[in-house]
């Protein structure tokens, strides 16, 4: 039975929430705007003429950036539309549904067209779960952790998988395994698999991508991608597992620039190296940073910051890589775990747990596939065999 008051009460809520939002970085950016203004007239009392005129225009020119470092070049003008048509779609669409039996009542709410109040009611959900109250790190809790990812990975070795089969260099299943190294991150956000386009090219969807890659990433363009995906392939968590794990004390890891938070960050990363360096070389991290940057290069991609050629070629170099360090799916999801609790321990993230179930039932499911459907996409697709020499491209 569905209650038709707390849906409308959270649309109102997740519109009202969006629209405050909105109200506070103009705000915000007002704020810089008169600062900077006000700066600048106490130094203009001193110039006239011509020296004025440009004093005027450097201000206006210092206002525009303001507003663009905030905003971003393409956020501007879609915030004020995006406003405006929340609200309307929360009004009309309220309506609509208090009319409505419960049988169509689904329908209604999830359309194509309420993608915009899904997004608002998941930023309205991600701000709550941020409120939450976080529990703190302890021994007894990185113990279990640890525990968890030990069985975890235990679970996700003991599941069958189809024997690697050879590739050869223009093998069109290239391509396909490039973009199925993204499948964990894929599973996650509900992605699509079957091409290099994440979503459908639709304003709302794109919207929340941007949205994504910015606010978990920091990337706001073709720069930032190429240097973070950049980043991970050449040293990312391989080299930064390889240093924790070479460090005789979590003290050779700090310098004068770290707060008390991060220290205590790099003592649990230290501790978390140290306990597994015997066991795990610092290769078996390249399911985590590849998984990672094939996903920037499909978002990057979906975006029109890469071609999509380029995005083939990256996702090309990333197999290769791949392929040299791990020797199947189940190994390729085992890194992705182990990448994943070494990065919630440096965050200081005690949803550690939670997330490593969702790593752990993504990989289950593009191994095995759901129970209603058929063998899961990694399975349909075997990881390539060793090779004696790597192709070049």
């Amino acid at each position: 039975m569905f209650d038709i008051n707390e849906i409308r009460k959270r649309a109102q809520q997740a519109s009202e929430q969006a629209t405050d939002s909105i109200k506070k970085v103009i705000e915000k950016s007002n704020e810089r705007i008169s600062e900077t203004e006000m700066a600048d007239a106490e130094k203009s009392g001193s110039i006239s003429g011509p020296e004025a005129d440009e004093q005027i225009n450097a201000n206006t020119q210092r206002q525009v950036e303001i507003l663009g470092q905030i905003f971003g070049a393409d956020s501007m003008a879609q915030m004020a539309v995006n406003g405006e048509l929340l609200q309307k779609m929360v009004n009309d669409k309220v309506a609509e549904a208090t009319s409505s039996t419960a049988e169509n009542l689904m329908g209604q709410l999830f359309g194509e067209d309420m993608g915009v109040i899904a997004a608002a009611l998941e930023t309205l959900e991600l701000e709550d779960a941020d409120d939450a109250e976080e529990l703190s790190f302890d021994p007894e809790m990185e113990e279990r952790l640890y525990t968890t990812l030990e069985e975890t990975m235990a679970r996700l070795e003991a599941m069958p998988e189809p024997e690697p089969v050879p590739y050869q260099k223009e093998d069109a299943k290239w391509e396909r395994f490039g973009i199925l190294l993204s499948g964990i991150v894929s599973t996650l956000n509900d992605h699509n698999l079957n091409s290099m386009d994440v979503e459908e090219h639709i304003p709302v969807m794109e919207q929340r991508v941007v949205s994504l890659v910015r606010r978990s990433w920091g990337i706001d363009g073709r720069s930032d991608l190429l240097g973070m995906i950049r980043y991970l392939t050449q040293e990312g968590y391989i080299l930064r597992y390889q240093l924790y794990g070479e460090a005789t004390s979590p003290e050779e890891l700090m310098d004068e620039t770290m707060d008390e938070d991060d220290c205590e960050s790099a003592r649990r990363a230290w501790r978390f190296a140290q306990r597994y360096k015997s066991q795990y070389a610092p290769g078996f991290m390249a399911g985590w940073d590849i998984g990672r940057a094939a996903m920037l290069a499909r978002w990057g991609c979906y975006l029109g910051w890469l071609t999509e050629s380029e995005a083939v070629g990256i996702l090309w170099d990333l197999s290769q890589k791949v392929v040299e360090e791990l020797h199947s799916w189940r190994e390729f999801a085992r890194s992705y775990l182990f990448g994943g609790l070494m990065w919630k321990l440096l965050c200081g993230d005690s949803s550690a747990g939670s997330y490593l179930g969702y790593i752990a039932d993504a990989a289950t499911d593009l191994l095995a596939g759901k129970a209603e459907e058929s063998a899961g996409q990694w399975r349909d697709c075997p990881w390539p065999a060793q090779r004696k020499i790597g192709f070049t491209r």
